[in-house]
């Protein structure tokens, strides 16, 4: 059944490939970035048609319940949402601004909670899924990730707690925790030598890691779960 999916942070990385692959199952798309240009170029090149590009900074709750007013208005209830929005400002803690801690925090947990509460507005009479992106620091930690380490470890206690609050209205959350995959934020890492530490011997592509996305947001009787995609990854961490 076609369903209306809002991807946040969907004009890059895992956000796109997860809006790919909705778009590539029938479902319509919304697709939600901070930049509206990059969110409707995103959207006009997903297959199908009736995508739909929104500009907003998930930090900040007025912009995200405007957003979701909108999804409402133009594309009806939400069935799925994925929160694959999120920045790192990485830095040793004692170097560390308060400022940046905060964007982070804001960013990367605030912004998934404000969301999921946005949607669950509609999804709590009708039912969904919601798929929240962790990371592997946030399972294992890493030095000069204190701040971004906490806030992904953050979103599992913030899944599995939302799963327990609204699984008897048929609303499923699961987290998927991806490794180092090809994206902005790993460009700047030696891929060669990173790649040694991970058992399959690489890094992720965007899409193996949508294609856990798409699972849990199409297995009806999986929630609360953390789905590591990682090559192996936390095994040797």
């Amino acid at each position: 059944m076609s369903r209306v999916g809002v991807v946040f942070g969907g004009s890059r990385g895992i956000g796109r490939a997860v809006s790919w692959l909705l778009a590539e199952r029938g479902h319509r798309v919304v697709v939600v970035s901070r930049n509206v240009e990059a969110a409707q170029a995103t959207a006009d090149s997903l297959p199908g048609g009736e995508h739909v590009g929104l500009s907003c900074d998930v930090s900040r709750e007025q912009e995200v319940q405007r957003a979701f007013e909108t999804i409402t208005k133009t594309c009806g209830p939400v069935g799925y949402l994925v929160n694959a929005a999120g920045i790192n400002r990485d830095a040793l803690l004692l170097r560390s601004k308060s400022e940046d801690m905060v964007s982070v925090l804001h960013t990367n947990l605030l912004g998934s909670m404000l969301t999921c509460r946005a949607a669950l507005r509609s999804m709590l009479s009708k039912g969904g899924a919601i798929v929240n992106i962790g990371s592997v620091v946030g399972v294992k930690g890493n030095a000069g990730q204190c701040v971004y380490s906490a806030s992904k470890a953050g979103l599992e206690g913030f899944t599995r707690s939302l799963a327990k609050e609204v699984a008897s209205r048929s609303v499923r959350v699961n987290l998927v925790v991806p490794g180092l995959i090809r994206t902005d934020m790993t460009a700047g890492l030696k891929e060669e030598d990173a790649g040694r530490r991970i058992p399959l011997g690489r890094f992720g592509e965007p899409k193996e890691v949508a294609q856990a996305v798409l699972f849990l947001l199409e297995s009806p009787y999986i929630t609360g779960q953390v789905l590591l995609v990682d090559g192996g990854l936390r095994l040797v961490m």
